[in-house]
């Protein structure tokens, strides 16, 4: 006997969803108006501070601490992370005098972390504390109390950590972005802290860097023949070739483009110089210039190389388009 499947519809997630989102993004914009003084002298704490940032939570706390003390590092605050059990076995010794700890726990009385407090006391560094309740434990020790307020977690049950985790998160973040632009820092440091990134590329890499990597400097003197040349060019890979003088000076370059246009309009060129035939006039970088310069001139030209000279005009590379967009660029 054929059975027929019967489908159950799917649920609705979407109210759910939207719920949580609401919630969450209302317990963020409530908290500009529960923040006060004590945000700056939590901040004006970071800025004096001679030493690091140390940032310590316990479970769902210490995951979001970690994301805090990521971005503090990266944006020009020195930070690292200290786990309070480890913490508590040793690595305590992380902590200097003249460190600044910021210790998060959503009740004040995580165990973990008020066992911490006496040592971090004797050692001598100050205190910002980030809890819902100011007068909980923790926050009566420290120097310096963020109060996200009486959140209502986004959890059916007020159980899970959801909205307090959310604001803590978004508190760690302005305090990070307050002290960047307390500090000046500028898109060049923050390529410091990244250089494998997108923009550390953007910022940081040189034409030099490129044609250290690729080695490709094909060079040939006026006086070659262009069947040479040819050979030349396809051995390098460039599609084009600098041309120097008797001094080994830039005097030209010669494209594939420009042997193509003369092979359209003779076809005895090949035993013709590469002086009858090359640019003479060509574009040109330093090694010293950034990459991405290279690519928004050649971008700008229309061009796919660009002969790389030094100080005296003397090649020193070759640097292909094709190149800068393999980087990213």
């Amino acid at each position: 006997m054929l059975e027929l499947e019967v489908k159950v519809p799917v649920r609705d997630f979407t109210a759910d969803v939207k719920d949580v989102l609401e919630k969450e993004a209302q317990a963020i914009l409530d908290l500009k108006n529960i923040i006060g003084d004590s945000i700056n002298e939590a901040i004006q704490m970071i800025l004096d501070c001679r030493g690091r940032v140390v940032v310590t939570g316990m479970g769902k706390s210490g995951i979001i601490g970690r994301k805090m003390n990521a971005t503090l590092a990266s944006t020009g605050t020195p930070s690292l992370f200290l786990h309070p059990s480890e913490g508590l076995h040793g690595d305590l010794g992380m902590v200097t005098g003249e460190d600044v700890v910021i210790a998060i726990s959503n009740s004040g009385e995580t165990d973990e972390v008020l066992n911490l407090i006496p040592s971090i006391k004797r050692i001598g560094a100050k205190m910002i504390a980030i809890v819902k309740n100011p007068d909980s434990t923790l926050g009566s020790k420290s120097d310096v109390v963020l109060s996200i307020g009486n959140v209502q977690e986004a959890c059916p049950l007020g159980l899970a950590p959801t909205t307090s985790t959310t604001v803590t998160l978004a508190l760690g973040d302005a305090i990070a972005v307050a002290l960047l632009q307390a500090r000046n820092f500028r898109p060049e440091d923050f390529a410091l802290y990244h250089p494998s990134g997108s923009l550390g590329r953007k910022l940081l890499l040189t034409v030099r860097d490129v044609i250290q990597a690729t080695r490709k400097n094909p060079i040939i003197y006026g006086n070659a023949s262009i069947k040479e040349t040819l050979f030349l060019m396809t051995a390098q890979g460039m599609g084009a070739i600098s041309v120097v003088d008797k001094e080994g000076k830039l005097a030209g370059i010669l494209t594939d483009g420009d042997i193509r246009r003369a092979f359209a309009l003779s076809d005895d060129i090949l035993y013709r110089t590469v002086d009858d035939l090359c640019n003479r006039t060509p574009h040109t970088v330093k090694g010293d210039n950034l990459a991405v310069q290279a690519f928004e001139l050649m971008d700008q030209l229309k061009v796919n190389v660009l002969p790389v000279v030094d100080e005296d005009d003397h090649p020193i590379g070759m640097i292909h388009i094709h190149d800068l967009m393999n980087l990213g660029l």
